[in-house]
């Protein structure tokens, strides 16, 4: 297949990422954000070879709608760029047990995703939404789905078992399958690279922190625990997501507060972590500010946010044994200098001592080790999700076009 181009859709419930990606070299020809949808101020922006754009959609537009003016109204302007596609790539946040590598889409993968829909009510609708609307936009080209989750399958029995009657597994599938697998593949393979060693010998804790986050250990480069559960909702805190709490408070919250189960959980999906501790906002970057001016309660929610997180870097040293780096990407993980300071202290126990220049000069998309010579390894690495999406959409496509060829 000579076409090396994917378009690259994130479909949420409320908006929409995509991304013209070359998949034998990562280079972004198009990115943009389609959001507020079902809203009157539903939007649009994007950016082609450094030049920005931006409108308004009509009023309550959704999925279709934006998907339909991304291929008219962006990628048809350009001139043959659409001729060059090899496929459509589809980031799904849950696979459950079904899906263990990404497929390409038919009825049944479709409908895969459609059942585990339960276990991530939040995106995968959206994400049926945005494969049914590439599909009518893209009918001859292939859809492939590339899933959060894949990654994970190979985290053993111990590590993604509940203590729970058995049947409950066996029943119902309740277990833990953790997400941002796309992001810990792509950076455990970047640091490799950085570090010489090749990924199967390779033992890192990679941290994907942004309004969701997520920490995974991985061993000879293989997931072998992560921190979210059988939902995003499990483990360290973020943007508006509690993370681990006793689920006590739940019944607590029902039967003695009178609050209904919806209600509750709309509290600790969309009202807690940062927002919810702060009092101020979801967004770090608001957080940090606050922090700088000694607000009590920013500070509160940085200092929750950073001890979570070094506790569960310590913990991982337990499945790893040996830990040859640990990683920072995703947004804040990227760009928060003083988050990475402060874990790190946490984690002087361990020998890390933190460059601070290097620490400061890695944001911005800056790559790079920010410990000092003879400390363990930390660094930084700018993760792209969309590469991994795209090379995976491009190795199917070509697979499924030869197979076509020789049927």
């Amino acid at each position: 297949m000579s076409n090396k181009l994917v378009l690259v859709l994130n479909c949420g419930s409320s908006s929409l990422k995509f991304a013209v990606i070359n998949a034998t070299n990562g280079d972004e020809i198009i990115s943009g954000l389609a959001e507020c949808f079902n809203l009157p101020d539903a939007r649009i922006k994007w950016k082609i070879a450094g030049k920005k754009g931006a409108t308004s959609l009509p009023a309550n537009s959704a999925h279709s709608q934006a998907i339909s003016y991304i291929v008219e109204e962006i990628i048809n302007k350009e001139d043959g760029l659409a001729e060059q596609f090899a496929a459509v790539g589809h980031r799904i946040v849950h696979g459950g047990e079904k899906f263990t590598e990404s497929v390409i889409i038919d009825e049944e993968v479709l409908e895969g995703i459609e059942t585990c829909s339960s276990l991530a009510p939040l995106h995968n609708p959206a994400h049926v939404l945005g494969i049914k609307a590439a599909q009518a936009a893209f009918p001859t080209l292939p859809q492939v789905a590339v899933f959060d989750t894949a990654f994970h399958q190979s985290m053993p029995a111990k590590a993604f078992m509940y203590a729970l009657p058995y049947n409950l597994y066996k029943q119902y599938a309740i277990r833990r399958y953790g997400m941002h697998g796309t992001s810990h593949l792509f950076v455990s393979q970047e640091a490799a690279k950085i570090l010489n060693k090749p990924v199967n010998q390779l033992n890192v804790i990679s941290a994907h922190l942004g309004n969701g986050a997520s920490i995974t250990a991985i061993k000879n480069g293989k997931s072998v625990d992560t921190s979210m559960g059988m939902t995003p909702l499990e483990g360290l805190v973020m943007g508006t997501r509690c993370g681990d709490l006793d689920p006590s408070i739940i019944e607590y919250l029902v039967t003695r507060k009178e609050y209904s189960l919806t209600g509750v959980m709309d509290i600790l999906q969309k009202q807690s972590g940062l927002l919810g501790i702060s009092g101020i906002s979801s967004d770090f970057r608001e957080i940090t500010e606050n922090y700088e001016k000694g607000n009590e309660r920013a500070t509160l929610a940085m200092d929750m946010f950073i001890y979570r997180l070094a506790k569960y870097i310590a913990s991982y040293a337990v499945p790893l044994g040996r830990i040859d780096a640990i990683i920072f990407t995703g947004g804040i993980g990227e760009n928060s200098h003083i988050v990475r300071t402060k874990v790190l202290e946490l984690l002087t126990v361990f020998g890390y001592q933190i460059d601070s220049e290097k620490n400061k000069a890695a944001i911005l998309g800056e790559q790079g080790i920010i410990t000092k010579n003879g400390s363990p390894v930390a660094m930084v690495i700018p993760t792209n999700e969309e590469w991994v999406i795209a090379q995976d959409s491009l190795a199917l496509a070509s697979t499924d076009s030869l197979a076509l060829a020789s049927a």
